[in-house]
């Protein structure tokens, strides 16, 4: 499914993927906002260490590329790949109607919103981080930013009262995991002091060093 091109699926199909991903994420078991841990020094922020496409925040945020349409290479270990499996081929039908109506590659920093199809959460954010290649310049550091409060505007437009953010850019796009969560808690930080909208904002990691840097910022111990 991940190789599939946006095409129109039948009811039939549909039902069947719908029936097999729902399946495979109950399998796996669904994790809700109040089980990840809150920042001691500040409740509004929390960590949680897991399958972000487990949880049932209100909104999750992909961090995507510029076409918008997933990844389209099988079995790679990216976030998109994820979302867009277990989503399913909905949402890559969902992303091609929208860019169509846009018109061109979607731009750095900013933020779509989507449903989230079989996926526990009620909304997808998407967001095309900056590619540092390990170099990350000013503007650079301006874009993963404004990926951050771009998502958290949209969120706060729409209502929503939670929302996960995997580590946008740390991956293929080559942004320093410790530089990148520091501009995430600070950005994230200045948003909630700023904003009248009350949100809980989960950081969600994968791997055992951006746990270890994300319980650092959020004055977390160690378990």
């Amino acid at each position: 499914m991940n190789t599939r091109p946006p095409w129109p699926a039948d009811e039939a199909f549909l039902a069947e993927q719908d029936e097999l991903l729902q399946g495979l994420i109950a399998e796996a078991g669904i994790h809700s906002v109040d089980e990840t841990t809150p920042s001691p020094a500040d409740g509004r922020m929390r960590l949680w260490r897991g399958n972000i496409t487990t949880l049932s925040a209100d909104a999750i945020v992909n961090a995507a590329n510029s076409q918008m349409l997933g990844c389209w290479a099988p079995d790679h270990h990216c976030i998109d790949n994820a979302i867009h499996t277990y989503a399913g081929v909905q949402l890559r039908a969902e992303c091609a109607r929208i860019m169509e109506l846009q018109g061109h590659e979607e731009p750095t920093g900013v933020a779509k919103i989507t449903g989230a199809h079989n996926l526990p959460c009620k909304r997808i954010l998407h967001t095309v981080g900056p590619i540092a290649n390990e170099h990350p310049t000013d503007l650079h550091c301006e874009q993963l930013a404004s990926c951050y409060t771009s998502c958290l505007d949209v969120a706060a437009s729409e209502s929503l009262r939670s929302i996960a953010f995997c580590c946008i850019s740390t991956g293929v796009f080559g942004f320093p995991q410790e530089e990148a969560a520091g501009i995430a808690v600070r950005a994230v930080r200045e948003w909630l002091d700023a904003a009248e909208a009350e949100i809980s904002v989960v950081f969600n990691v994968f791997g055992e060093k951006d746990e270890r840097i994300y319980r650092s910022l959020l004055g977390i111990r160690h378990a």
